[in-house]
């Protein structure tokens, strides 16, 4: 049983670390029930062989919260800071999604081009302060995918140390 958990909670670590990219699916909260996975039912300890604390779980739960609220802060932030909208920012979000059929390179071309898009025929902006915008919510949406990846990245890191 305890190597099916252990199977289960990586796969969850894995499918976490996929949706940090991918809109449709909450990252760090899916990699953060891996941990919680082998809290209950897995029985884990680290390499010195402690177990799995309250306290680590609960302020990865707290890490959790704030990368996920950032996530929805950050790009809406960058956006205004370069002078966009709202448009650039939904814009950007539609063209990653359209991206999707071509990852990589579609997810970042369609954040742009959606972002430029929407700023230009619907914020009615002229091209110059157009490109502007889609640029800062296309850093926005970089920051705020790197944070996931990186808060995924190191809970997938300690649900293999739990796990084994």
């Amino acid at each position: 049983m305890e190597t099916f958990i252990a199977i289960a909670a990586i796969v969850l670590g894995i499918v976490g670390i996929i949706g940090s990219v991918a809109p449709a699916l909450p990252g760090p909260p899916l990699s953060w029930l891996g941990l919680l996975l082998l809290y209950f039912w897995g029985g884990g300890t680290n390499g010195a062989e402690e177990p799995m604390s309250t306290t680590f779980l609960l302020v990865w739960l707290a890490i959790v919260g704030v990368v996920s609220l950032l996530d929805y802060v950050v790009p809406a932030y960058f956006t205004k800071l370069t002078g966009g909208s709202k448009y650039g920012g939904w814009g950007a979000i539609v063209g990653l999604i359209i991206g999707l059929i071509y990852p990589p390179v579609g997810m970042i071309l369609g954040s742009l081009l959606g972002a430029f898009a929407a700023e230009l025929l619907f914020a009615g902006k002229d091209p110059a302060d157009s490109v502007k915008s889609a640029f800062g919510a296309f850093l926005g949406f970089l920051f705020g995918t790197g944070l996931k990846l990186i808060c995924c990245g190191v809970m997938m890191f300690y649900i293999i140390v739990y796990a084994f």
